[in-house]
């Protein structure tokens, strides 16, 4: 069993376990950088960032900021029961290609209409992605796309063990 005693921010962090349900969405200025094959696909100080209890930020960034040549929409869709339904991404450059690699809502609830058509990606999926110049970390489990960076602390939802939370 993964223990889920949340850890106490220090000064400066944020702990996922003061992030709302349901999720809460702001604006964020950090500067988001995302390569893939040695490529800059995405780069952008206009992202939006998801915070909901238990999980690490997810960041949606604006389709002009991103090199959407790269970018084949798929027929997979899922549901999410606040931001509506999701529609997915192959990201390819050169020989590399990462299947759903990324995803965005083209008809979000209206709560989270501000993210319409912005792409939120996995950091598993892709070479690295930067906030503010640190390499982000993946969140466990690969499911919920979650970002890890230095100001926040966790635990965080998605690991084995986790999903009774």
């Amino acid at each position: 069993m993964v223990n889920h005693e949340r850890i106490v921010p220090e000064s400066g962090q944020e702990s996922v376990w003061d992030y709302p349900r349901p999720p809460r969405l702001e604006d964020s200025t950090k500067h988001i950088r995302i390569i893939f094959n040695d490529v800059v696909i995405a780069d952008t100080q206009r992202s939006k960032r998801v915070l909901e209890t238990s999980h690490p930020p997810s960041y949606y960034i604006p389709p002009e900021d991103i090199q959407m040549e790269y970018f084949s929409r798929t027929t997979r869709s899922t549901f999410c029961e606040w931001k509506g339904q999701a529609a997915y991404y192959t990201i390819q450059v050169g020989d590399q290609r990462a299947d759903y690699a990324a995803w965005f809502y083209p008809n979000p609830t209206a709560a989270f209409a501000s993210i319409q058509n912005y792409v939120a990606f996995y950091p598993s999926r892709m070479q690295s992605c930067w906030v503010d110049g640190e390499q982000v970390q993946a969140q466990p489990g690969d499911f919920y796309g979650g970002w890890i960076t230095a100001d926040i602390v966790g635990p965080f939802k998605g690991s084995p063990g986790s999903w009774g939370w």
